[in-house]
């Protein structure tokens, strides 16, 4: 078995892999603003001005949105991994060995990351899938997947139902953030991350998953040119629903509307399930760009090149992020505007975008992705050209 080299890859999926980088720098970096209370999804407690604008656009198109995307390029990737193996005459026990070692390879990856860097950590969650559930990504039928999609879908909506209502005078939804020194925030990090994060985060994610693996057996993302009507709609109705679903709880981050607790809560399965079909329309969107021959083009080609070394854009958000924000580093994020935190957020995802096409460039792989193919394969990875 091998891994497949970087110019024999579908562009669309790294394409919105790309782009669903810098989704996620900004979704995070809110994350690390402490001193300014808790509010919805942990956004400041009664933004005002731009603030609060931000935070209502955030929550509409951003917040909530960029993980079930990411989870379904993970699920598609799964299904690519399984079926390139079996075409290299992998048998069925093989496969799924090779999809469980990927997905212990994220789990060690996930949880260093958690560990030494941040506890929303989301890559270990995918290991954890992976491993877990590699009989269902991969010899699952429709039935069996769009099952367990609805069921963990309908779970993690369940459990985001009262974000509406999250209000609290705390410095910090993370005390790792607070923590005085480096010894005491790897603590709480940790504590974090294995009992708060892991599983929620595995659970969240499920649905997306799975939906990846339908896609990926579509071929939607492979020849998007022969799929573009079912993509269009896709696109459409999906970003639509995050839109309209995702409206309701930014108008409630932005304190321009505070509903009752029972409307509350239906704002909050609101968001979190349409967050599922904004995901699936901004992989759509990304499929359709490159169904226009757009993917050769500067921005869309820097697009994909980060996306093909998307695990260490990733790590290199949270390093930055935990350079400046918590109180145990430079401790910027006390008191931060949300504005100049979603700014620091693009500049960094704009600076792993230069530095992925360098690395094209030069004909390199991205440290992490190196480290990755190393832990499945056993061995160095294919050139990068």
């Amino acid at each position: 078995m091998r891994d497949v080299p970087v110019t024999g890859r579908a562009p669309a999926p790294d394409l919105a892999r790309g782009a669903a980088l810098l989704l996620i720098a900004v979704a995070n970096a809110h994350t690390f603003v402490t001193h300014r209370g808790i509010g919805v999804r942990a956004y400041p407690l009664d933004p005002t001005g731009v603030d609060a604008w931000l935070a209502a656009a955030q929550l509409t198109l951003v917040d909530g949105r960029a993980y079930p995307l990411f989870a379904l390029l993970f699920g598609y990737g799964i299904a690519g991994l399984a079926r390139r193996a079996a075409r290299d005459g992998a048998g069925p026990d093989q496969v799924l060995a090779l999809v469980r070692r990927r997905g212990g390879a994220l789990f060690a990856v996930g949880a260093a990351h958690a560990v030494l860097l941040w506890h929303g950590d989301f890559v270990a969650a995918y290991g954890l899938i992976a491993v877990v559930l590699a009989p269902v990504l991969v010899r699952g039928s429709t039935a069996v997947l769009v099952l367990t999609g609805v069921a963990a879908t309908t779970l993690l909506a369940l459990l985001y139902a009262p974000v509406a209502l999250t209000r609290s005078d705390a410095a910090s939804a993370s005390p790792s953030l607070v923590a005085p020194d480096v010894l005491s925030a790897a603590v709480e990090r940790f504590g974090e991350w294995l009992f708060g994060n892991l599983l929620i985060s595995a659970l969240g994610l499920l649905g997306a998953a799975v939906a990846g693996v339908l896609v990926a057996r579509a071929g939607w993302l492979d020849a998007p040119a022969r799929h573009r009507r079912a993509l269009r709609r896709v696109a459409v109705a999906g970003i639509g629903a995050g839109v309209v679903g995702g409206l309701p709880l930014g108008l409630v981050a932005a304190g321009v509307w505070v509903p009752s607790e029972p409307v509350a809560l239906v704002v909050g399965v609101l968001h979190a399930v349409t967050g599922y079909a904004a995901g699936a329309g901004y992989a759509a969107a990304a499929a359709l760009v490159v169904a226009r021959g757009s993917a050769t083009r500067p921005v869309a080609g820097a697009l994909v090149a980060l996306g093909r070394r998307s695990l260490s854009g990733y790590l290199a958000q949270s390093v930055v992020f935990v350079g400046l924000f918590p109180a145990w580093t430079l401790g910027l994020g006390a008191g931060l505007p949300l504005g100049a935190a979603t700014l620091c957020g693009a500049g960094v995802w704009l600076l792993t975008v230069v530095a992925a096409v360098v690395s094209r460039q030069r004909g390199r792989r991205g440290p992490a992705e190196v480290l990755l193919r190393r832990l499945t394969y056993g061995r160095a990875p294919a050139a990068a050209r």
